[in-house]
């Protein structure tokens, strides 16, 4: 495992074996409680305080049957808690309602979003559009609340140390039953006077419909309580809407609508998950949403929509306001087109040269005269980006993602690569040959509780925006299992290996949240 200074783009030959790479895909086979961690190469930071809490697919085999495409599979939650120099363990599937049904039956009695099918064919799997949530892509502390997120229905609340299951949760009658709740949402760190929680549902159609929640994440004046809904709006465009991810600015939460159509009959007759039925539009361009938010300087005025440059976005980097120009930078990863696996395709069997590769791209948006600008900030096949958390919604000096190994071309993802947007500088570590990584989470170092002036306070902020470490669980194709690696934010030097005793699939999204 290697950090390396990139300034510029070479290519050269891909550097793993498919079997290491797909030998990731298996079933978690065991739930620890607390088993301590020890560093099989370093030492863990003594002043890294608090959880990092990770979600993902745990469960992709039933009765021998496998499913169709990962993210099909059912959600486990790993934490990992450290405390004075020491690290903590603890997994749990989530006990969803699916996931009860099939432990008990043995096999596959829900269909997939992405093409898992009941055994039998099409005729058992035909007029069954019953969605199973599966609450394996994204989890994240909200007041005394660990939630489970699956974006097409409610969330998981989970015990944020045990990790068991307490319910399907409603938000104390946010939300409806069965109502969409994003998996992405973003955390605003203080832009209108205290930090929120800012997330969103959609119900797609011909029209489609986006709800946008704010949530308080600590204790206000005038009783205002952690998980409390603080604002709240819906907002109607016309298009389908397919919307993993959004950005957020302090005036603006900024949408990217994906020009893709949805013809739903090969799902109603059960020849095709509902996400198989989604396909690009070639030739035609998304929009930008630009959505007011409660509180910032547009609110109450109409959402702002602007085309959007050719491509399909999973994920954004952050979004922030250019106080100098007036416009909205959004910064995304692109893709050529909808990647998709067919129905006739074993997902460990892909071929990654037929698949686009995600590209980070920069958008500046001016919703005065719906003019938009764009760049290329990284053509390394990248995913999962993340800047420091402080400035998520304001300008931020440095993006830390997942990249491949190669530097052209599409591969599995085997680095961490810390990127300057300012002057594109590189900073590289590789878990190539045999290990590969999924996303990584930024932990600031907590600042000394010290009085400053503002403008000392600007300065030291800017100084400390990579202050502080990237943890990222990474596959070891040599052990068959998965090592946690804690790598300094600032020159991505490598600070401690924990070799975990547990084999876990590659993950989706994970969260940090700060404390014992």
């Amino acid at each position: 495992m290697t950090t390396t200074t990139s300034p510029q783009p070479t290519g050269h030959q891909a550097a793993y074996a498919r079997h290491d790479w797909s030998s990731a895909f298996r079933n978690v086979g065991v739930e620890l409680t607390d088993v301590p961690l020890v560093a099989a190469r370093g030492s863990i930071p003594a002043d890294l305080a608090g959880t990092l809490y990770r979600n993902g697919p745990g469960r992709l085999e039933r009765g021998g049957r496998w499913v169709h495409h990962p993210f099909d599979g059912d959600g486990m939650i790993a934490a990992f808690r450290f405390d004075a120099g020491q690290a903590y363990l603890t997994n749990r599937f989530v006990r969803t309602e699916g996931w009860l049904a099939e432990e008990d039956a043995g096999k596959f009695v829900y269909r997939g979003v992405f093409g898992t099918q009941k055994p039998g064919g099409p005729l058992p799997n035909a007029f069954d559009l019953r969605l199973k949530n599966i609450a394996n892509t994204h989890v994240v502390q909200l007041g005394d609340q660990l939630l489970a997120l699956w974006e097409a229905a409610e969330p998981h609340a989970l015990d944020p140390r045990s990790l068991e299951t307490r319910e399907l949760s409603r938000l104390s009658g946010v939300l409806k039953p069965g109502e969409a709740f994003s998996a992405h949402p973003h955390f605003d760190p203080g832009h209108h006077g205290e930090p929120r929680m800012v997330t969103f549902g959609v119900k797609a159609g011909p029209t489609s419909t986006i709800r946008l929640m704010e949530f308080a994440t600590e204790d206000q004046p005038g009783g205002v309580r952690a998980g409390d809904l603080v604002a709240d709006s819906r907002h109607s465009f016309k298009g389908f809407a397919f919307l993993h991810d959004f950005a957020i600015t302090p005036s603006w939460a900024v949408f990217l609508q994906n020009a893709v159509a949805f013809n739903p009959l090969p799902f109603v007759l059960g020849q095709k998950g509902a996400a198989q039925c989604l396909a690009s539009k070639p030739g035609e361009a998304g929009q930008f949403w630009l959505v007011p938010r409660q509180g910032g300087h547009h609110a109450g005025a109409s959402p702002v929509l602007v085309p959007a440059p050719e491509g399909f976005v999973f994920h954004h980097l952050n979004a922030f306001e250019d106080a100098a120009t007036g416009e909205v930078v959004v910064d995304s990863i692109y893709y050529d087109d909808f990647p998709s696996i067919g129905p006739e395709v074993d997902f460990r069997e892909i071929d990654f040269g037929a698949i686009p590769e995600g590209q980070l791209r920069r958008c500046r948006i001016d919703p005065r005269t719906g003019a938009v600008q764009s760049e290329w900030l990284e053509q390394r096949c990248c995913e999962f980006a993340m800047v420091n958390p402080a400035r998520q919604g304001l300008e931020a000096r440095f993006a830390w993602m997942a990249v491949a190994e190669r530097e052209r071309g599409n591969d599995p993802l085997q680095a961490i690569e810390k990127l300057d947007l300012h002057t594109g500088e590189r900073l590289v570590w590789s878990a190539a040959p045999r290990g590969f990584v999924t996303e990584p989470v930024m932990v600031p170092r907590s600042a000394p509780a010290e009085e400053h002036s503002a403008e000392e306070h600007s300065a030291e902020e800017h100084s400390v925006e990579d202050s502080g470490w990237v943890l990222v669980p990474v596959w070891n194709g040599a052990r068959c299992a998965t090592d946690l690696v804690i790598l300094n934010a600032a020159d991505m030097s490598e600070q401690a290996v924990l070799e975990l005793p547990l084999a876990i699939p590659y993950g989706l999204h994970g969260s940090w949240a700060p404390g014992g």
